[in-house]
């Protein structure tokens, strides 16, 4: 598949740019959900066969992605699911920032109230961007695990996975890749955990999501939340048997098939571009972006270079213009998160010079309008 071709899978309306809160789904997800829906609702002899195989249709998916075996791979509906499981699985401490999303701390924090296995060891930032430095300088001989995620959701600051690695040997490390999968040509052979969503850049839409494990993550985690499905035996009565030994002792129920699908699907397309090739369509329209930033003065609190960002935009103007910005992106219909005194902009591949435009008409606006 061409990027082009992958490009016209964007259906939104202009305006858009809000992919890091959700990535409105794409025509190949849309038409493969309305297609399993219909197995659901007819139930044609052999239709469930059908459905039964999209779990590892996914799994081979998100394999192709990330390296990873598909037998060390496993559905989960969201990225907090996954992290939970690693969490609630570790024992020992794990160095990472109060300031990630709340799924990584909330994770560790509860993990540690229930079982008191894990401690959670808060790692000093540079405003937020975990780096190596900082966590060489940080890290302790107890320290059995360091989480990150791959883009700091209000940063837009693109993790080093690979100096991580180096720093911290061959402890855990865990990713919450959220914010970047199918976007991110990152070096996952050097991650240990990977929980992602398929919600966001993925545009597989919500109830979407995997657990990636290394072979050192299966040998010691401890699958805490291990339900019926997550053993060897496909048909358990009357006993129960161990965890399965692989990344199937995480499941806790049936996957959602139509999910599965949906996901997969996704992940396929991404795969047959290339995840290089759509994260330089989505640098060069990055730049765009911040170069109109620059052209109407407004502040850019993320970076510039791009061995550090991904798709992530952040300004943040004075604290008495946050409110004439935001009305601005609204009047001109451009749609971006603002949160805690800053503007988010979030590109893709599929942003489009109709959206460029209004978000530049909406700069215009907002210079032109007087405290």
């Amino acid at each position: 598949m061409s990027l082009d071709r992958y490009i016209e899978g964007f259906d939104e309306e202009p305006g858009y740019l809000d992919y890091a809160r959700f990535g409105p789904l794409s025509r190949a997800v849309l038409e493969e959900g309305n297609v399993f829906a219909d197995f659901l609702r007819r139930v044609r002899h052999g239709s469930l066969d059908v459905l039964a195989e999209q779990d590892l249709r996914l799994r081979t998916a998100v394999s192709a992605l990330t390296g990873f075996d598909v037998d060390r791979i496993g559905f989960q509906p969201n990225t907090t699911s996954g992290l939970l499981h690693a969490m609630f699985g570790l024992t020992g401490q794990v160095l990472l920032s109060p300031d990630e999303f709340p799924s990584l701390p909330i994770s560790a924090v509860r993990a540690q109230e229930a079982l008191h296995t894990v401690q959670p060891d808060w790692l000093q930032t540079d405003h937020g961007r975990v780096t190596p430095g900082q966590i060489r300088r940080q890290l302790a001989d107890n320290t059995v695990a360091v989480a990150v995620s791959l883009v700091d959701s209000r940063t837009g600051y693109l993790a080093d996975l690979e100096g991580i690695r180096q720093v911290i040997g061959d402890r855990l490390l865990i990713v919450d890749a959220i914010q970047g999968f199918g976007i991110v040509d990152a070096p996952w052979e050097h991650v240990d955990v990977i929980a992602s969503g398929g919600q966001k850049w993925c545009r597989a839409g919500w109830g979407t999501g995997f657990l990636a494990l290394s072979e050192r993550a299966i040998d010691r985690l401890v699958p805490v939340f291990s339900g019926n499905t997550g053993t060897e035996d496909p048909d358990v009565w009357g006993e129960v048997p161990p965890p399965a030994p692989d990344a199937r002792a995480y499941r806790t129920s049936v996957p959602d098939p139509i999910a599965e699908a949906r996901l997969a699907v996704a992940l396929e397309e991404i795969a047959e571009v290339g995840v290089a090739g759509i994260a330089g369509e989505i640098a060069r329209k990055v730049s765009d972006v911040i170069d109109l930033a620059d052209d109407f003065a407004v502040p850019l609190a993320s970076s510039r270079d791009e061995r550090e960002r991904a798709s992530i935009v952040v300004l943040e103007p004075e604290p008495e213009r946050l409110s004439a910005l935001t009305a601005a992106l609204h009047n001109h219909g451009v749609t971006a998160t603002t949160r805690q005194g800053r503007v988010r902009l979030s590109v893709h591949a599929g942003t489009t010079r109709e959206t460029l435009d209004m978000l530049r008409a909406a700069f215009v606006s907002f210079s032109t309008t007087g405290f």
